[in-house]
Order: structure tokens, then sequence, then C-alpha cells
């Protein structure tokens, strides 16, 4: 069977196996090549051939693993490749898989009742032999016959014996080690059995289907599918598995670029009211109350904001920002314009403490200003909740400062404008949407997205391919220099609580940051309640220090950042809570235990709680130095340098959280080693949704197909107008 006629060398399914013809060149076949070539026709219905295992633990197995069909266990990929041993290399009590070929086979009774027979198999590769042995399973005599070649993982014991835990035949010639695939794999299905499993459906690889036109095919020089899966799985050599692997990445790109500028689409089409009105209360507002000359990157971001406003379609709009840089003004400056056109505004924080940090900001940014203004969260008192939801309803109420509270669906507001949300990754697609409804009937509200988490190029492309970017990356005048150390030893530790207190004593404030224990806020608490106690009575006894974490009451929460704020507590000792919204410019000191539990970005943020005002800084990280992130902040200050740092260490998956703004997360793509198949499929989503953004034309069936798979209705195309 030839596959990719007129494109590439394919795939060519024999008897006993597959082979693969490289493609690595992706040249087109010539006339004559494909002169007497069979023409295969995919058949569907084949992949959907229920996979039919014996034993109901392996059927259970296959099932968590999502392998409920023969086209669920091809595209079910190998995590990696892994050496095989030789048996000369082998020792006694070694887990391990070699690569061997069977020499004789026999089975032969066992005394224990109700066991059936063991078969015992001498095999060897070219650095020797060794006896294998295969428990109830005694019809492997006829399934392995002298001749054979195996991939076996067990265990090797005592008297060159190799106890088999899995098998797979192969068809890779016996040179002793080699790789072997290494499949995603459950207690009760092993990645040997997933190996002998796609082997034995290897036929089957002739029937996937192509989502991509060929126009984009022969454009990329791309092999087809099917021939990019058997690559992966049976590859021929490092080219071939490359390029079937970038093949498989570029569909799961192609197919995220679809469905981003399809949902900007669909935003498109919704209407917004128009803000085109001559400034006034907001010129009034820069020019008498902020207390500070705004950047070059502040003034461009409030133009990109004015022209936004002045559309009849919903701003959206991601502002992301370095640490300290401003992006609250930016965000009340929107909120404003609303509140001048007779409408309201909103902001929305993902925690109760942030909405509480902008509630204070935003007041303290109005001095007199006679803005009605509101927080509503969760914890509102229910008397002070029906007084917000009150006014709201009627209009009376301008401004408001919320959690996810604020898209219940009691809360009406009279007219919503402008809504801002605030660390917006960590709001999911329905919570977004929700925010959307609240607007004025039949118009949505321009909404303007706010990161203090700088986000790498790589990732903007492929997350936020749906929103509009403004940057803001510098600082304010003033500002003074932070310097970072990693800290490990005690005499390290003593030095750093002596700087502390040189410094309170010279009239400024510090911040400690308790470890990151686990993903929970109560084991947090327990850790910042213990070490306040403990620092209390110990190296600041001498001081006056308040406690912050996300398990106090609102009051005492209230409490401790007013001490803090006005200079009469010393010392905050937090969990990271603080990570974003506080604005204390008297801070000049940060010590952060177990650092390296951070991530290289929560630590930008932490840090940047300093450094706010005239004065030096000293950021302090207790944690190993060998650490590649401590070691990078404390080399670099740059928040967008650090960010391209983090996604090199730790991926694309852990940075932003795809799952929460709608796109999935990725099987064969990794970033940012694959940024050059990004870059390719966004030129290529770009082109088809301006041709066919329905994708309703034949060449365009089987894509739009693989499109509602992966995104289902996020992948539904708008009407065009």
């Amino acid at each position: 069977m030839l596959r990719a006629a007129g494109l590439t060398a394919g795939a060519v399914i024999i008897s006993g196996g597959v082979k693969v013809f490289a493609f690595g060149a992706s040249r087109p076949l010539e006339p004559d090549e494909l002169e007497g070539a069979r023409v295969h026709y995919p058949r569907p219905s084949v992949l959907a051939s229920p996979l039919n295992l014996q034993g109901g633990k392996a059927a259970q197995a296959a099932q968590s693993l999502g392998l409920g069909t023969v086209g669920d266990l091809l595209e079910h990929l190998p995590r990696d490749r892994r050496e095989a041993r030789t048996v000369a290399e082998l020792q006694p009590g070694e887990s391990a898989t070699v690569v061997v070929e069977v020499r004789s086979i026999t089975s032969r009774p066992v005394r224990r009742r109700g066991m059936r027979p063991l078969v015992e198999a001498m095999v060897a590769d070219a650095t020797g032999p060794m006896k294998a042995t295969f428990f109830n399973q005694p019809w492997l005599v006829q399934r392995y016959p002298p001749g054979t070649r195996l991939v076996l993982h067990g265990k090797f014991e005592a008297r060159n014996r190799f106890r088999v835990q899995g098998h797979a035949p192969t068809s890779e010639a016996v040179a002793g080690a080699g790789s072997v695939a290494h499949y995603p794999a459950s207690e009760g299905l092993s990645s040997t059995q997933i190996l002998a499993l796609v082997r034995e459906h290897a036929r089957a690889l002739g029937d996937v289907l192509e989502p991509l036109p060929v126009a984009v095919r022969s454009h990329e020089r791309l092999p087809d599918r099917a021939t990019a899966l058997t690559a992966v799985h049976f590859p021929a050599g490092e080219e071939d598995l490359e390029l079937g692997r970038g093949r498989l990445a570029f569909d799961e790109l192609l197919l995220a670029q679809l469905a981003l500028l399809r949902r900007r689409a669909t935003r498109g089409q919704a209407s917004a009211p128009v803000l085109d009105g001559e400034p006034e209360l907001t010129a009034r507002w820069l020019s008498q109350m902020v207390p500070f000359e705004l950047t070059g990157d502040q003034s461009r971001a409030l133009e990109a904001v004015d022209v936004d406003l002045a559309r009849p379609r919903p701003m959206q709009r991601l502002l992301m920002g370095e640490v300290g840089s401003g992006k609250t003004v930016v965000a009340l400056y929107a909120m404003l314009r609303a509140v001048e056109h007779g409408y309201q505004g909103a902001l929305m924080a993902p925690t109760e403490t942030l909405a509480e940090q902008h509630f204070a900001t935003v007041q303290g940014l109005m001095p007199g200003e006679a803005v009605a203004t509101g927080l509503l969260t969760g914890s509102t008192p229910g008397r002070r909740r029906a007084d917000l939801l009150g006014k709201l309803g009627s209009g009376e109420l301008s401004l408001v400062v919320g959690t996810h509270a604020l898209i219940e669906d009691e809360v009406e507001f009279s007219r919503l404008a402008v809504a801002v949300v605030d660390e917006q990754h960590r709001f999911g697609v329905r919570q977004r949407a929700a925010l959307d409804a609240k607007g004025p009937l039949g118009e949505n509200p321009h909404v303007l997205h706010m990161t203090a988490t700088p986000i790498p190029r790589t990732l903007a492309l492929l997350g936020y391919g749906d929103l509009d970017f403004t940057l803001l990356r510098e600082l304010p005048l003033g500002r003074g220099a932070i310097r970072t150390f990693v800290a490990s030893t005690e005499r390290e530790r003593a030095r750093a609580y002596e700087r502390i207190r040189e410094e309170l004593r010279g009239g400024r404030q510090a911040f400690l940051v308790c470890p990151l224990v686990e993903e929970s806020e109560l084991l947090q608490a327990r850790a910042a309640t213990a070490e306040f106690e403990r620092l209390r009575a110990g190296e600041l006894r001498d001081f006056d220090v308040v406690l912050l974490h996300g398990q106090l009451r609102p009051a005492a929460k209230q409490a401790a950042m007013a001490a803090f704020a006005s200079g009469s507590a010393d010392v905050l000792v937090a969990t990271s809570v603080i990570e974003v919204g506080i604005d204390v410019p008297n801070a000049t000191v940060m010590l952060v235990e177990d650092a390296d539990r951070y991530g290289i970005s929560q630590l930008h943020q932490l840090r940047g709680r300093i450094g706010r005002g005239e004065h030096p800084s000293l950021c302090v990280l207790f944690g190993p130095k060998d650490s590649p992130r401590l070691r990078a902040l404390a080399t670099h200050t740059d928040g967008f340098e650090l960010a391209e740092i983090d996604l090199e260490l730790r991926g694309e998956g852990e940075l932003v959280g795809t799952r929460q703004h709608g796109l999935a997360q990725f099987r064969v793509a990794e970033l940012p080693r694959d940024i050059e198949w990004l870059e390719r499929a966004r030129v290529q989503a770009g082109r088809i949704s301006d041709e066919d953004l329905a994708l309703s034309l034949p060449e365009n069936a089987l894509l739009a197909e693989a499109l509602r798979d992966a995104y289902g209705s996020e992948a539904e195309a708008p009407i065009r107008a």
C-alpha cells in the first residue's frame, strides 16, 4: 500500500509486521514509482472496532487509559523509547527490557493444582543465551515458534533465568541493545502488552483517515497521518521518528489555532456599548489624582483601550505587565471610561484576598472622587450583600470589585459596560462567558484581561491567540534595585535574619513567606502560623509581627494588611497569597522559605512585593544553590526573560493551565521545542479561516470533524454576517 500519493513515501503493511519506508526527505513520488501501486481506501469501521481484551483486569486497565477501540489504540503513542539491555549485561535481581530471538520453546506441567503449564523458552541475542519463563500462557508455544524475535520485560534471576512480566513480538533485528517503545500503561496492562496489541492491529494503520487538506500537506511537505503514526510506533530511524512526531504535533497545534480563531470570530460578532465620548472624569482623574507620572507603556495602553472602547464590538485585550508596572491604573481607567458614559465597571479577581487588595488600591487611587464603589465576595455578610445587589441592579453602584461571586445568577447589573478579569488564566471558559452575560440587554461588556505573569511569546501564540495584546515592561521612575541571593546554610540563615533586623531598625519593613508544603491553603496556613509564633518569640521578638494567610477570617486579613500597609507592623509573615496586589513601598526585604518548591514565575511575583519604593531591596531565597530556578532568579530581574526560562524548564502545561481557558493539553506537541511547528500551524490556520471559517468546503470536511472531536462545542463556527 502506498499512501500520500504524489507527496511522500508511506508505510507498507506486509505479512508479519510493518515496514516503514523512509520519508525524511518528503520527496514527491515519481510516476514510475506509483505504477502498479495498489490504492487503499481507509475504512473507518475498522478503527471503530472494539478492542477485545482477554481478562477483566486488562479490560479495566484499557478503559482507564481510554483504549476502547482499535483507533484509540493506534492513537495511544509511546511516551518515549528506552534502551534495551543485552543478555550479557543483565545482573541478578535487575528488572530490564531485552530484545531476543527464540531458539526453542516448550511447555511443561506444574504440580500445583489449578496452575496452567509453564512455558520455557531458550532465547538469545548477539551477546549470549538465557532461559525465559512465561506463566499461565501455554498458547505461546504456538505463537512464538523458533526464530521469532521478541521484546521481553521482566526480572533477571539467578542461574541465567529471566522471569517474563511482559512480552511482544518485534520485527526489529536482534543486535543486543536497542531502543524499545515505552507506552503509558496501567496496572493490568503493561507497556509491553500495549506494544503487542499495537503490532497485532498494525494493519489498521492503513485505515487511519487523513484530516488535512491536500493543499496544506503539500505546502508543508508533510507525510500523511497514517505514515506519521506508523513512524512513531515503529520508527526506521531517528529521522523518521522525528518527522512523524512533528506531523502529529502539527495536527494538534493547527486544531488549537483554528479553535482560537473561531473563538475570536465569535466574539467579533457580538455587540458592545460604544464609549467614545469626550473624557471628563478620566481626564480629571489622570491630572489630579494619579500620584505619579505614567510610563510610556501605560500611556500607550490607555490609547489602545480608548480605541477598543470606541468600537461597537467587545474589547478582548490582554494586559500583560511586569511586576509593579501599573496594570491597576490602566484597569481603573477603563472602568472609569464606562462610568463617565453612564455605565458600570467591574473587576473580578480569583481570590478574596486579591479582591480585597484591589478594592483598597482602587479606593486609594480615587481620593475624594464621588464614584460609588463596592466589594462583593463569598464572605460578604448577608445584609451588606443584599444592599450591594440592590445598588448594582439600580445603577446606584458604579464600580464593583469582587471574586466569582460577581457572576452568580442573582447578581444583576444595571448597565455593565467594562469588565476587568485579573489573573484571567485562573478562570474557566464558562466563568468568563457568565461575565459576558452580565452586559446590557443584547450587548456584551468590553473585557480587559490582566495577568501579572509575563507569558512567553510561544504560549502567547498558543493560548491567547484570540486576544489583543498590550505589554507593560517599563517600571515607574524612582524604584530601588532588588538584589536576590540564594541561601542554604545555617550561617547564611543567621546572616539573613541579621540583615532583616538591620532594615527594620532603619525604619523599613519585611515579608517572610512560608513554604509551599502542598497545594493546600490549610496546610500553608498551619505552616505560616507556626513560623509566625516561632519568629515572634525568636529572631524577631523585638519587632511587631503580623500574620496573613488565606484561611483567616476577612476581618483578620484586613487588620493584618492595614497594620502592615500603615507601617504599624514591621514584619508580615504570609503564604503565597501576597504574590500579587500588595503595594507597600516601605517594604525592602523578603525571605522565602523552601523557595525551590515554587515556580520561577511565582517567585518573581513574590519578589515584586519589594523594590516598590526608593530604597534598595533584598530578596533571600532559601533552597539548594544548584537549583536552576533559583539560579535564574538570582541572575535575572526581567519577568519576560524569566518566563522564557520557566518555559524551558517546566514545559507549557504547568505554566498557564491551558485547560482553564479552553485548550486541550497536548499529547504530542512540546513547547518550546515545537515553536517552528506552532508558527507553521498558525499561518495555515489563518489561511484556512480566511478562506473557509466554517470548514464547509469538501476538502475541509475531515478537518472539521477532527476539530469537533478535539474541542466539541468550542469548535462551532460563527455565522458570517
